[in-house]
């Protein structure tokens, strides 16, 4: 008896230390192990694998109209450090004497570090949703992001690489101007070719540079197109186009992308999505039922048996099998800030500068950073134009009547020194099980899909270990990171700044 009273006492006596224990991590201490993450990266930034410098090499240009576009980079409204020169405004999208089209366009000069002999176009997608929301939440050297009471330089800034121009396209988006009548992708990558060519005329220095098409989201329909064009018309363009990437793409069906994997990515996530036995089960049924649960683990083989089959035959969803946005409507009852391009988003709702369009409750009542008067002012853009980060005008006034990009996606990966398509796993919108049918359905280079396994884990980022998965065939690169939904430059900035270098060829191996 005495034993056993005295194993109590000891195990109540071990659990006071064990909590005190636990109760000692103080916020000062908490914050420091922060800080001391934050500086591990900032020191990879300065020791070559980033820069948060906001000098830049030297670059002028000659023709004389390239100075109406300068943009002084100490006076941009909140930004509180010299992001130095750069370039912005609108070009027609040819030379015809009457053309009212322009496109919008925001163009930086590399950093220190950075490459003069290359160039980086970035498009988002939408479609109709702005370029810009990409230079200040992803890529762009200075920051603004959900929650960030103000502007912070950009460590893993993409001019870090090379020089980058956000164009906001096609015309509908953003500032850009003129009426949309693009019926189909070959006619927004006509339009965008006719930018690039007066885009050229003006900044003429920029003539032959390695050219790199990257985007994200339904840019997966936009940057293979355009690629596909200018791969399609040889010397329509005075570059040297090198490659492309695509991240968290549109390249496929929807019941690929989003249809069919949902049910299984919602197990994956279970404790994130927090639904209920009784609806996870008719939702399971469902899925069993339409085909979709098996499906990968079915058809999806390494080589490839075939053609891959569409679930139900149906490109949409078959009727009753359409699961996705029924998942989205339980999960927002659950958690009213759930974020289908980042799914590990809870309340409260983070303040975002741009009024982020996606799944969020609230709307914003601050200004709008690019609405703000001073900062169209800064930028040279038209202070008349009510900008929204996704338009309102539909940029395909009777849809886009292109094919899936999956169709041009083989030629332009044959064609490219380097392909990379990237997948955020943690991206609800597009889900990355949907990606990977896409490719193993694709034919390139003399063979379908990837011959071997996507091995786990086999994605290494630099100085942070094992951040998801990667695997490399003929040309074509594929990677999922960890951690990061459905904007990879803006959710793991390190992951894609080490994607980009492989792609431009700073790195020789993924």
């Amino acid at each position: 008896m005495f034993a056993r009273l005295w194993t109590t006492v000891s195990a109540a006596l071990l659990l006071q230390v064990f909590s005190a224990n636990a109760r000692m991590m103080s916020k000062v201490d908490m914050q420091a192990k922060q800080a001391a993450a934050a500086q591990r990266l900032a020191t990879l930034a300065a020791s070559g694998q980033g820069q948060s410098s906001t000098g830049v090499k030297n670059i002028t240009f000659s023709n004389p109209k390239a100075s109406a576009f300068y943009v002084d980079g100490t006076s941009i409204p909140e930004v509180n450090f010299d992001i130095g020169p750069s370039w912005a405004g609108l070009l027609p999208i040819s030379n015809a004497t009457n053309e009212t089209r322009q496109l919008f366009f925001w163009f930086f000069p590399p950093g220190p570090q950075g490459s003069l002999d290359d160039l980086i176009f970035w498009t988002n997608g939408g479609p109709g949703c702005s370029s810009l929301e990409g230079l200040l939440q992803e890529n762009g050297p200075f920051s603004w992001s959900y929650g960030q009471a103000m502007p912070t330089q950009n460590q893993f800034s993409w001019t870090n690489l090379s020089s980058i121009l956000f164009v906001e396209q096609p015309v509908g988006t953003g500032f850009s101007q003129g009426t949309p009548n693009i019926r189909n992708e070959d006619d927004l990558a006509e339009q965008f070719v006719g930018f690039m060519q007066q885009f050229l005329e003006v900044f003429s220095e920029l003539k032959g540079k390695n050219f790199y098409l990257t985007g994200e989201s339904y840019a997966g329909m936009y940057v293979p197109y355009i690629t596909n064009y200018i791969y399609e018309n040889p010397g329509v363009l005075d570059l040297n186009t090198r490659g492309f990437w695509i991240s968290d793409p549109s390249i496929g069906y929807d019941v690929i992308q989003e249809e069919m994997p949902a049910v299984n990515f919602v197990n994956k996530y279970k404790g994130v999505f927090s639904l209920n036995e009784t609806y996870m089960a008719q939702i399971q049924s469902l899925a069993d039922s339409c085909g979709y649960t098996n499906y990968s683990d079915t058809f999806v083989t390494f080589p490839p048996k075939g053609p891959l089959p569409i679930p139900g035959n149906n490109t949409e969803g078959a009727r009753g099998c359409r699961l996705w946005e029924q998942i989205f409507d339980a999960a927002l009852l659950v958690n009213p800030a759930f974020n289908i391009y980042r799914i590990f988003d809870t309340w409260p709702i983070l303040w975002d500068v741009l009024g982020f369009p996606g799944s969020f409750e609230q709307v914003q009542v601050s200004p709008i950073y690019f609405d703000r008067t001073d900062v169209k002012q800064a930028i040279h853009a038209p202070v008349n134009v009510t900008w929204t980060e996704c338009s309102n005008i539909n940029v395909f006034p009777h849809g886009d009547g292109s094919p899936p990009s999956f169709t041009v996606l083989p030629n332009i990966i044959e064609k490219s020194e380097r392909a990379v398509i990237v997948h955020g796993l943690a991206d609800y919108i597009l889900i990355s099980e949907g990606t990977r049918v896409v490719i193993q359905n694709m034919t390139w280079n003399g063979l379908q899909g990837f011959q071997t396994p996507i091995e786990e884990d086999s994605f290494v980022v630099d100085g942070m270990g094992a951040l998801g998965n990667m695997h490399s065939e003929r040309g074509l690169t594929y990677y999922e990171v960890a951690l990061s939904g459905h904007m990879v430059p803006q959710f793991s900035p390190r992951a894609a700044f080490q994607i980009m270098e492989f792609l431009m060829g700073f790195r020789t191996t993924p």
